[in-house]
């Protein structure tokens, strides 16, 4: 098993938006990750080109060997690439709206007596009790975990705190 494989879906956070160059079944591929699967550790990787299209690549968790943070990227690129896959009609928030969202989210995770740190470089994503990470905007779907039980139940708290504030 490659160290890739035995890395935590926490582990592997770390890398994305970041430039990475990938080793993976002898070959070397190059460009900004996306996302990891937390099953299967595939990988995601977005090349912008010059004609300004895109192209994605998908490498199998199994095959990778290596994976090196290349560029580490500006804010500029991050919004890029978290925007990439979302639709038009998505609602923008501010960065005064998400901080309002996490600080509300957090303060009720915590008040009903579940463990909830902030993680990230800029402390924008909201870990709980070590197994299941939120993003922003700090919606159910943006929760992610391996364990399907405890990504279920923080997702119908998430709906069911969400229904009530508004």
């Amino acid at each position: 098993m490659s160290e890739w494989m035995k890395k935590s879906p926490l582990e592997w956070e770390d890398y994305v938006y970041k430039e990475v160059r990938v080793i993976a079944s002898e070959k070397e591929y190059k460009g900004w990750l996306v996302t990891t699967d937390p099953v299967s550790a595939n990988i995601v990787l977005v090349n912008f080109l010059e004609d300004g299209s895109l192209s994605v690549t998908g490498i199998m968790g199994h095959s990778v060997q290596t994976v090196e943070t290349v560029n580490e990227g500006d804010h500029r690129i991050r919004e890029k690439l978290m925007h990439l896959f979302t639709s038009g009609d998505c609602k923008g928030y501010s960065l005064e709206d998400l901080e309002k969202r996490k600080t509300s989210l957090k303060k009720w995770l915590e008040k009903n007596h579940i463990p909830v740190t902030e993680q990230g470089d800029a402390q924008r994503t909201l870990c709980v009790a070590g197994v299941l990470t939120i993003d922003p905007p700090y919606a159910p779907e943006n929760c992610n975990s391996s364990n399907e039980i405890i990504l279920s139940r923080i997702q119908d708290l998430i709906q069911g705190h969400l229904s009530a504030s508004q």
